[in-house]
């Protein structure tokens, strides 16, 4: 039976608008993944004039369990869509521009090109924003993880998602060491961009697991990392195992700053791209304080990974 959320997984929608938002996407023709995806932050998010766009279309061509992204025939490659994204970004007034994409193995370059032109039609149009691509594993080509280093994003994240055991479940046209062999090169090919990968909690894995996880990413020079609860978007999607408690989220956010990450983001509500230009300055300025309110959970809840809460 369905779990029923726990106290600090209840939160409120934000009383703010999010017209402005939509309005803007709208005007420009342009996909998010805070939609495609259904996350759960998208409103507040929306509320802040804050998106990560999603270029190549919104048809995957990858089917991932956990993910809400529709799996089909994907659409025609737009060529003014850089343009596009670059002007819809402008309007939004954004500092930091998060910039991911459907996976697209249809594509002789798995849509490198794409984020190369993305990323240089953003810094044409804003040349003092930071930029950050979310990008598929790209099978891990040299070439084409090259091809996107060549435009200087600022941030280079590629998600692990989950641990190893449960990657082919989770993600079963994917590797786990692939995913982390994407990251090596990123760092061996370009060192002065930052890398970035996140993991899912809830899925079924073991505490040591998700520890064995962040060792891994760390031994490939990955910088920051993302740690969030795993939500079932919709139907037909892997069901959460365990709602994990905010103290074992707190337990990862110590053992990554132990390990050496320039900074470490975990809540349950955390995602990839929550806060991302406020998590990429943190890094760089090494400020380990707390800057961004939390207001999804209390330190006072439950205390071990395996508690859940009562079905429903």
């Amino acid at each position: 039976m369905k779990k029923r959320f726990p106290e600090w997984l209840r939160r409120e929608i934000p009383a703010g608008s999010t017209l402005q938002t939509h309005e803007i996407l709208a005007d420009y023709k342009l996909n998010t993944v805070c939609e495609s995806a259904l996350c759960p932050n998208r409103f507040e998010c929306f509320s802040r004039r804050t998106a990560t766009f999603m270029i190549l279309g919104d048809i995957c061509t990858r089917r991932c369990g956990f993910c809400a992204i529709p799996v089909g025939k994907p659409n025609l490659v737009e060529e003014d869509e850089p343009e596009r994204v670059a002007e819809a970004a402008l309007k939004l007034g954004l500092h930091h521009v998060v910039v991911t994409s459907v996976a697209r193995d249809d594509l002789e370059d798995e849509g490198a090109e794409a984020f190369r032109q993305t990323i240089a039609a953003i810094r044409r149009l804003l040349p003092d924003a930071t930029i950050e691509v979310l990008t598929p594993d790209f099978h891990a080509k040299p070439s084409l993880i090259e091809h996107v280093c060549d435009a200087r994003p600022n941030v280079f994240n590629h998600n692990l998602e989950t641990v190893e055991r449960l990657t082919k479940r989770v993600r079963p046209q994917a590797a786990y060491a692939r995913s982390l062999q994407v990251l090596k090169h990123i760092k061996a090919y370009d060192p002065s961009i930052v890398t970035k990968s996140g993991l899912m909690l809830g899925l079924g894995e073991r505490l040591e697991e998700a520890s064995e996880a962040l060792r891994d990413l760390r031994a490939v020079g990955c910088e920051i990392v993302t740690i969030g609860q795993y939500l079932k978007p919709k139907e037909g999607k892997l069901e959460v195992e365990e709602f994990v408690s905010p103290d074992i989220f707190a337990f990862f956010e110590e053992e990554g700053r132990k390990l050496g990450f320039k900074e470490v983001y975990s809540g349950p509500y955390v995602r990839s791209s929550y806060h991302a230009g406020e998590t990429y300055q943190r890094s760089k300025k090494g400020d380990r304080q707390e800057v961004l309110p939390v207001p999804f959970f209390s330190r006072n809840a439950a205390t071990t990974l395996d508690e859940v809460c009562d079905h429903g």
